[in-house]
Protein backbone atom coordinates (compact mmCIF):
# COMPACT_ATOMS: atom_id res chain seq x y z
CA UNK A 1 0.00 0.00 0.00
CA UNK A 2 2.80 2.42 0.87
CA UNK A 3 4.52 1.55 -2.39
CA UNK A 4 1.30 2.36 -4.27
CA UNK A 5 1.19 5.80 -2.63
CA UNK A 6 4.86 6.56 -3.26
CA UNK A 7 4.52 7.77 -6.87
CA UNK A 8 4.29 11.60 -7.23
CA UNK A 9 1.15 11.47 -9.39
CA UNK A 10 -0.55 9.13 -6.93
CA UNK A 11 0.38 11.41 -4.06
CA UNK A 12 -1.20 14.32 -5.95
CA UNK A 13 -4.34 12.26 -6.58
CA UNK A 14 -4.64 11.51 -2.86
CA UNK A 15 -4.09 15.19 -2.09
CA UNK A 16 -6.81 16.26 -4.54
CA UNK A 17 -9.29 13.67 -3.31
CA UNK A 18 -8.66 14.45 0.35
CA UNK A 19 -8.95 18.19 -0.24
CA UNK A 20 -11.75 18.34 -2.83
CA UNK A 21 -13.62 15.08 -2.25
CA UNK A 22 -14.96 12.74 -4.90
CA UNK A 23 -13.63 13.39 -8.42
CA UNK A 24 -14.20 11.90 -11.85
CA UNK A 25 -11.33 10.84 -14.10
CA UNK A 26 -11.67 13.87 -16.39
CA UNK A 27 -11.47 16.29 -13.42
CA UNK A 28 -8.36 14.53 -12.13
CA UNK A 29 -6.85 14.54 -15.63
CA UNK A 30 -7.34 18.28 -15.88
CA UNK A 31 -6.05 18.97 -12.36
CA UNK A 32 -2.94 16.85 -12.86
CA UNK A 33 -2.14 17.95 -16.40
CA UNK A 34 -1.41 14.41 -17.59
CA UNK A 35 -3.17 12.13 -20.05
CA UNK A 36 -6.37 10.28 -19.21
CA UNK A 37 -4.75 6.83 -19.69
CA UNK A 38 -2.00 7.83 -17.23
CA UNK A 39 -4.54 8.93 -14.62
CA UNK A 40 -6.59 5.76 -15.16
CA UNK A 41 -3.49 3.60 -14.70
CA UNK A 42 -2.64 5.26 -11.39
CA UNK A 43 -6.25 5.10 -10.18
CA UNK A 44 -6.34 1.41 -11.02
CA UNK A 45 -3.19 0.73 -9.00
CA UNK A 46 -4.55 2.59 -5.97
CA UNK A 47 -7.94 0.94 -6.29
CA UNK A 48 -6.20 -2.45 -6.49
CA UNK A 49 -4.54 -2.04 -3.10
CA UNK A 50 -7.69 -0.69 -1.48
CA UNK A 51 -6.77 3.00 -1.19
CA UNK A 52 -9.59 4.23 -3.40
CA UNK A 53 -13.21 3.39 -3.90
CA UNK A 54 -15.31 4.31 -6.90
CA UNK A 55 -18.90 4.77 -7.97
CA UNK A 56 -19.96 4.20 -11.56
CA UNK A 57 -23.01 6.05 -12.83
CA UNK A 58 -23.56 5.40 -16.51
CA UNK A 59 -20.29 6.19 -18.24
CA UNK A 60 -18.97 8.39 -15.45
CA UNK A 61 -16.77 6.94 -12.71
CA UNK A 62 -15.99 8.99 -9.62
CA UNK A 63 -13.24 8.10 -7.18
CA UNK A 64 -12.91 8.71 -3.46
CA UNK A 65 -10.49 7.85 -0.69
CA UNK A 66 -11.79 4.72 1.04
CA UNK A 67 -10.33 5.57 4.44
CA UNK A 68 -10.08 9.20 5.57
CA UNK A 69 -7.11 8.33 7.81
CA UNK A 70 -4.93 8.37 4.65
CA UNK A 71 -5.34 12.15 4.50
CA UNK A 72 -4.32 12.35 8.17
CA UNK A 73 -1.21 10.29 7.39
CA UNK A 74 -0.23 12.82 4.72
CA UNK A 75 -0.84 15.73 7.09
CA UNK A 76 1.36 14.02 9.66
CA UNK A 77 4.13 13.48 7.10
CA UNK A 78 3.86 17.14 6.04
CA UNK A 79 4.33 18.22 9.66
CA UNK A 80 7.37 15.99 10.11
CA UNK A 81 8.97 17.20 6.87
CA UNK A 82 8.29 20.88 7.61
CA UNK A 83 9.76 20.56 11.10
CA UNK A 84 12.83 18.84 9.68
CA UNK A 85 13.20 21.55 7.03
CA UNK A 86 13.03 24.28 9.67
CA UNK A 87 15.58 22.45 11.81
CA UNK A 88 17.95 22.21 8.82
CA UNK A 89 17.46 25.90 7.98
CA UNK A 90 18.28 26.88 11.56
CA UNK A 91 21.38 24.68 11.55
CA UNK A 92 22.54 26.09 8.20
CA UNK A 93 22.00 29.63 9.46
CA UNK A 94 24.11 28.92 12.55
CA UNK A 95 26.87 27.39 10.42
CA UNK A 96 26.80 30.35 8.03
CA UNK A 97 27.00 32.87 10.92
CA UNK A 98 29.84 30.90 12.52
CA UNK A 99 31.98 30.95 9.38
CA UNK A 100 31.64 34.72 8.85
Amino acid sequence: MMKAMAHPIRMKIIDILSRDGEQCVSDLTEALGVSQPTVSKHLSIMRGVGLLGFVKEGLQVTYHIRTPCIAELFRCLDTILLEDLEKRRTQLSKETEGSS
